[in-house]
C-alpha cells in the first residue's frame, strides 16, 4: 500500500524524482535529502533491494527525512498507473540514451526517473518512457552515481520550469 508523508509541494513545478526498485540505501537517502531541501517529491518503486530502515537512512538523511514528501509504491505498474492517471511525462535517466539532459525542454509536471544504482531499468521500464535523457561525461567514463545524475537533470528541469525555491 502506498505510504505518503505531506509536505510543501514544489513552488510552481510540480516536478517529481522516482527511484526503480532502489538498492543503495545511502542513494535513496541522499535522494531524499536532495528533494527535501528543492521542495521536489520523490516516488520510491519497491520492492527496494535493502530492508527499509528510517535508522540507516537517516545518516545520511540527517533531519531533512522528515521534511520530503515521499511515496512508496508496491510495484511497477503501481507506479505507471498513478503516473497516468496524473496525465504526468516520464523522463528516464539512462546512460543508454542518445539525448543529453540539457537539450529537452522540461515541463511541470514531469518525473524524472533514476533506476537501480546496479542494474539500471530493464527493458520494459526504457519502453514506457516518454523521453530518455543522459548526461554528458568526459571520455572514457561510464556513468555517475545516480545521486549526481539526479541533482544535475532536477537543476536544469528546476531552472527550466522555475521552480527552484524561493
Amino acid at each position: 500500500m502506498p505510504q505518503a508523508r505531506a509536505a510543501p509541494p514544489a513552488p510552481g513545478s510540480d516536478l517529481q524524482l522516482a527511484l526503480f526498485e532502489p538498492d543503495n540505501p545511502v542513494n535513496v537517502a541522499a535522494v531524499l535529502r536532495l528533494a527535501a531541501c528543492l521542495a521536489v517529491p520523490v516516488l520510491i518503486v519497491e520492492p527496494c533491494g535493502f530492508v527499509w530502515d528510517p535508522r540507516r537512512l537517516r545518516r545520511v538523511g540527517l533531519d531533512y527525512l522528515e521534511r520530503v514528501a515521499l511515496t512508496r509504491l508496491p510495484s511497477w505498474p503501481a507506479f505507471e498507473a498513478r503516473r497516468r492517471a496524473e496525465n504526468r511525462r516520464l523522463v528516464l535517466l539512462t546512460t543508454r540514451a542518445a539525448t543529453r539532459h540539457d537539450a529537452i525542454a522540461y515541463r511541470p509536471g514531469d518525473i524524472l526517473l533514476g533506476g537501480r544504482e546496479s542494474l539500471g531499468v530493464p527493458d520494459a521500464v526504457h519502453a514506457c518512457a516518454d523521453l530518455r535523457v543522459r548526461v554528458p561525461l568526459a571520455d572514457g567514463c561510464r556513468s555517475l552515481n545516480l545521486v549526481a545524475a539526479l541533482a544535475i537533470v532536477l537543476g536544469e528541469a528546476l531552472r527550466q520550469t522555475g521552480g527552484f525555491p524561493s
